[in-house]
């Protein structure tokens, strides 16, 4: 009998033509723990896709999946609209100003202080898309004897600004998909999350909020845009599942890059950065 539990694995990969280091898609997964390491939860995850029309758009993306990931991890209530979450939107714009100034001072201290066009850039809003994910164990129904054992269930809940992906698999087939259903409906100007705006309800009301149950033997994945669109646009949702399966951890990194590639040679796959959380749930 496998215990309950989460198995949480990700995997990142720069588009074509661009370096590790120049990928705008960041992941953050709390706790932090080896990807063959069984979480009795709960989890916390992010997607956030750094907008390439701006500056920093890594940075950003960076403090805004770990400020995301953080809250979900901590307090629940960061998944549906009120308070708690326009208390973490204003907590992570506040956090900009102090890491823009950390990036100075490093810059200067390397060398190469920010010149007078670069700090007139900064000054404006930095954007990402934002997806956030939260599975906890809730309480197994009561047994009708003690022959008969309870299942155990997990609760998902998401907070979704802009066109990264949830998709909820069971017996390998996706039965939800949060927040776009179909592949047509992604576009060239998703909402954003902008590291200057200041407009808490605007924001709130930009984002959307969904949750589900999971049982053993599901799994959820996280996915940015374009690889979002490619599973959606699939011929046969399963036997895209089941590529997508064959990359259990980070030692598939390599074999990741090349499938990938594999799918833009045949213009399946936007060139664009790509980011997938897997969470896999164990249990009776």
């Amino acid at each position: 009998m496998t215990s309950p539990g989460l198995y949480v694995t990700h995997l990142v990969a720069a588009k074509r033509g661009s370096s590790a280091s120049e990928c705008e898609d960041v992941v953050s997964v709390l706790p932090e723990a080896p990807f063959d390491e069984l979480i009795e939860g709960p989890v916390a995850a992010s997607v956030c896709d750094g907008a390439t029309e701006s500056v920093l758009a890594k940075d950003w993306a960076f403090v805004l999946a770990s400020a995301s990931a953080a809250r979900a991890l901590s307090e629940p209530h960061f998944f549906k609209a009120g308070p708690t979450f326009e208390e973490f939107a204003t907590d992570v714009v506040n956090r900009w100003d102090p890491w823009l100034d950390e990036y100075a001072c490093r810059r200067a201290a390397a060398g190469r202080p920010l010149k007078w066009y670069e700090q007139a850039k900064l000054a404006g809003s930095t954007f990402a898309t934002m997806l956030s994910v939260r599975v906890a164990p809730s309480s197994p129904p009561d047994a009708c004897s003690e022959a008969v054992q309870p299942i155990f269930e997990w609760r998902w809940q998401a907070a979704a600004l802009g066109d990264s992906c949830l998709f909820h698999i069971r017996d390998d087939l996706p039965i939800r998909s949060f927040p776009i259903e179909n592949a047509d409906e992604f576009g060239t100007n998703p909402d954003l999350f902008g590291s200057r705006n200041r407009d808490t309800a605007l924001l709130m009301a930009r984002t959307r909020f969904a949750e589900g149950v999971c049982l053993p033997g599901d799994r959820l994945l996280l996915m940015s845009d374009a690889l979002a669109a490619w599973f959606l646009a699939a011929d046969n949702s399963i036997t895209a599942l089941h590529e997508l399966l064959e990359f259990g951890g980070p030692h598939d990194a390599s074999g990741f890059t090349d499938w990938l590639e594999k799918l833009r040679d045949r213009q399946e796959l936007r060139n664009d950065d790509v980011a997938l959380i897997r969470i896999d749930v164990e249990g009776r």
